[in-house]
């Protein structure tokens, strides 16, 4: 029985990670679907995403687009750890938004030199789906993150693509909470619509200094939005 101690996700988590060491998901073989785990856990499909990418963190499983999750170890790593308190903690979210300057930011530069029309084709279905549901949270997290999912990946460097995926957890709350702050302020959901496409649009005429400075300057613009930016350590630029 779940308890109340914990979060569901931090015991759905737990529950699987339990039945992997103990070789019930023997590594090698796929998760069950996520519609399965919800059901068997009695969560939503949003609890089961955030499990999965926990899980993934943990390096107990892989996930790949349309084909599932896999399970790779029956034991946790200990590798590089962002908090999961970004949310609620305004400190470790300026820190979450200073890497991802200087992450997202050569990520965009290399993109802008290696992208094909399959990457331009997938960045721009982002936006499209982005631009249609600006106004709606949970769907324009999901659209905003596959923008920037689809950045790293036009990079054809697995290991910005690999690091993102292992920030997906951090990168839905500084997401989320980035859009949630945008909603309450008339017009501001499609300024920070532009900024993005102002990304593509760098990346799209093959330009790396202009893609990072886009890049950039999305991320700088909500943090300032978010009111972050005095929590930078000195000499960071955030304008």
């Amino acid at each position: 029985m779940l308890t109340k101690s914990l979060t569901l996700t931090e015991q759905v988590a737990h529950r699987i990670a339990e039945d992997i060491a103990d070789g019930v998901h023997a590594v090698g073989a796929k998760l069950p679907p996520g519609r399965v785990l919800a059901e068997q856990y009695g969560v939503s499909a949003a609890v089961i995403r955030e499990v999965t990418e926990r899980l993934r963190a943990q390096g107990l499983i892989q996930s790949r687009q349309g084909s599932g999750s896999t399970v790779v170890s029956r034991t946790g790593g200990q590798g590089f750890q962002v908090s999961s308190g970004v949310a609620v903690n305004r400190e470790l979210l300026a820190n979450l938004y200073e890497l991802r300057m200087e992450l997202e930011g050569g990520a965009a530069a290399l993109a802008a030199m290696r992208r094909n029309a399959a990457d331009l084709n997938a960045m721009a279905q982002a936006l499209a789906l982005l631009e249609t549901h600006l106004e709606h949270p949970e769907q324009g997290v999901e659209h905003d993150v596959s923008f920037h999912v689809a950045i790293a990946a036009a990079t054809h460097n697995r290991s910005y693509q690999d690091l993102l995926q292992y920030l997906n957890r951090q990168l839905r709350l500084a997401v989320s909470t980035a859009r949630a702050n945008s909603r309450l302020h008339d017009g501001l959901s499609a300024a920070v619509h532009q900024e993005h496409v102002a990304v593509f649009e760098a990346i799209r005429a093959r330009n790396p200094d202009r893609a990072r400075q886009a890049a950039v300057r999305h991320l700088q613009q909500a943090a300032n939005r978010l009111q972050l930016d005095h929590l930078f350590p000195a000499g960071t630029p955030t304008s």
